[in-house]
């Protein structure tokens, strides 16, 4: 499952970087990798999470001279504002996820996602930040859940905002993948528990199910790649590969029945990236597929003036789970666990 992503010329030396959401699972590991590439002059952790901020840093107390961490929610905008303040670039991973949870708690998950979403775009034009990118997840594409329909209108509100920022140096686009091996809630995490409670069975909701997958390192990699090449008001959807749900679960306990449970509250048979009505305005630039903004009166120089060069796809097509070219293999995804 390797991926050859663009090759990022960003530099993030002697700048400063807000993460939203920056003691999730995703944030942790950005946090880690940038620390890592680059001399930042802050790396600000913006999220709610006090006790795992202060577990952050103790971690990484060897760079507690740019680390900043800062207790706030992306529904408040003031904090934001504050926290934005001589901020380069933001990148917005604070969102709620859990799709039984929202659809449950619908109220919630709109003023998280989708006011958040409007917070960011509004504390960014405010500070002048140079460029701010998403997170998003194949969910949005033609949702039938509440998580789904949130971050559609959050990847609306982010192409939006570069319409918002006009002549002002502020850009907004945003990142879409799909699910995250390993990741905290993932169903690598339910497999691992009925190893260790020695389950002799497994649940499934449906046989039939598939999703995509990537890594959370490769999604750091595709985040950066993404921050360098933007210009403004762009989806970048990566090219990753698929897997049946069951062939993931066999994969780790071959010798596990599975039984199935039904289909949860919000959920999918298959996943979407790209859909059959995004695909009038979707490139293929060989490592990732690039959604235009439908609208491009703001800046269409700006939006022809790509560093990679991308090839306009058929009409008729669609990026989904099920149809999708590159599927994972037993191998390869057993070879990725030491990165769970």
């Amino acid at each position: 499952m390797k991926f050859n992503f663009y090759k990022t010329n960003l530099n993030l030396n002697n700048k400063s970087i807000l993460v939203t959401g920056g003691t999730g699972s995703f944030g942790q590991a950005f946090t880690k990798k940038v620390l890592s590439l680059y001399k930042p002059k802050r790396l600000i952790i913006f999220s709610r999470d006090e006790h795992k901020q202060n577990e952050m840093a103790i971690e990484l107390k060897q760079f507690s001279k740019c680390l900043r961490f800062f207790i706030g929610d992306v529904r408040d905008k003031e904090r934001l504002v504050m926290a934005t303040r001589n901020v380069d670039f933001i990148i917005h991973a604070a969102a709620l996820k859990h799709v039984p949870s929202a659809e449950y708690n619908p109220f919630e998950c709109i003023r998280t996602n989708i006011f958040g979403a409007e917070n960011i775009i509004h504390a960014a034009i405010s500070s002048n930040v140079k460029k701010t990118i998403a997170l998003s997840t194949d969910k949005a594409a033609s949702p039938i859940n509440i998580y789904g329909a949130s971050k559609l209108a959050a990847d609306k509100i982010f192409t939006a905002g570069n319409h918002l920022a006009a002549n002002m140096k502020s850009r907004f686009s945003v990142v879409r993948y799909g699910n995250v091996i390993g990741s905290r809630g993932s169903i690598y995490w339910i497999i691992k528990d009925a190893i260790d409670k020695k389950l002799k069975k497994i649940p499934i909701t449906d046989k039939r199910m598939t999703r995509f997958w990537i890594t959370l390192d490769q999604g750091v990699e595709f985040v950066l790649s993404s921050l360098d090449l933007m210009s403004g008001g762009e989806i970048y959807v990566p090219k990753i590969p698929s897997m049946k749900i069951t062939d993931f679960i066999n994969s780790f306990c071959p010798d596990k029945k599975l039984y199935e449970i039904g289909i949860r509250p919000g959920e999918k048979l298959h996943e979407t990236m790209i859909t059959k009505d995004d695909a009038r305005n979707t490139y293929d630039c060989n490592d990732r597929y690039l959604i235009e903004p439908t609208a491009l009166g703001w800046d269409e120089k700006r939006i022809k003036k790509k560093k990679i060069q991308g090839k306009k796809v058929l009409e008729d097509f669609e990026y989904t789970s099920n149809l999708n070219k590159k599927w994972l293999k037993k191998g390869e995804l057993i070879s990725l666990q030491k990165f769970f």
